[in-house]
């Protein structure tokens, strides 16, 4: 091969690894996410221009970074207004990397800085969760004759652990199941518990397991409750709050889901 073909190889070489790494960069999930209004798949502006290095240096330090976008979202002043960003509607490297940062955070793909609606979504969700933390009539289409009840909204995510009308504990975000997987709504009971255990159906960890209606279960996750697009029917918590469920539930204490989750 002479020196010219070495030249065109190698550069070839390295054009197939940048591909390949920025092809990565921008993978997406289904988007069922919980959200306020029908699910909508994370809006990917046209040819986004990217900020700091160019695409040809991208190596997996940089990925984030070389991928933060330059073009201003539909929902960029309520992620800046979310963010305690100055709101002025406009893309700045750092309303970027702080929207960027949100997204890794909580599992939103792609992770190139965007404000698009299922970044807002699931701001919104957590922004409406956060209000009705300090609502007294959260609680209200529980049932209060029941004694000590695990409560589930689908429609906000939330669950919270009562006593008769009394709130014992929460609310606390929850993750429930995506489109196609949807946590069953009813009046439950759990019948069985496993503080360490292993799904053999989706090969991954379920610590604190607590099972009210066949495989649907109170459990922790590793990752972000916000993430989409939604469990596989089981009620997904972080690992303090299944912790704390743990502590305070026990076999035959009864479990009521109700409300329905957005896309779903």
């Amino acid at each position: 091969m002479g020196a010219v073909g070495a030249v065109r190889s190698r550069q070839g070489r390295q054009s197939r690894r940048a591909g390949l790494v920025l092809g990565l960069a921008g993978m997406t999930v289904p988007l069922a996410v919980a959200v306020a209004g029908p699910a909508q798949a994370q809006a990917r502006p046209a040819q986004p221009r990217p900020l700091g290095r160019s695409a040809g240096s991208v190596t997996p330090a940089t990925m984030a970074a070389a991928s933060c976008t330059t073009s201003v979202g539909p929902y960029q002043r309520q992620a800046e207004r979310f963010l305690g960003r100055p709101v002025d509607g406009r893309q700045s490297r750092a309303d970027c990397l702080a929207i960027q940062k949100f997204q890794v955070n909580h599992g939103i793909s792609p992770t190139i800085g965007y404000a698009g609606p299922i970044t807002w979504g699931v701001m919104s969700l957590i922004n409406t969760q956060k209000a009705a933390g300090h609502d007294p009539n959260a609680a209200k289409k529980c049932p209060t004759n029941k004694g000590r009840i695990a409560c589930v909204d689908l429609t906000r995510q939330l669950s919270w652990i009562q006593d008769g009308s009394r709130l014992v504990y929460g609310p606390v975000p929850v993750r429930s199941g995506r489109n196609g997987f949807e946590t069953r709504t009813g009046l439950k009971k759990i019948y069985w518990r496993d503080i360490n255990h292993w799904s053999t159906l989706y090969k991954v960890a379920m610590p604190y397991s607590q099972f009210f209606d066949g495989g649907q279960a109170f459990h922790s996750i590793a990752g972000s409750v916000w993430s989409p697009p939604g469990s596989h029917g089981c009620v997904n918590m972080r690992t303090g709050e299944a912790k704390k469920y743990w502590s305070l539930l026990k076999n035959g204490d009864d479990v009521y889901v109700y409300g329905r989750k957005p896309g779903t």
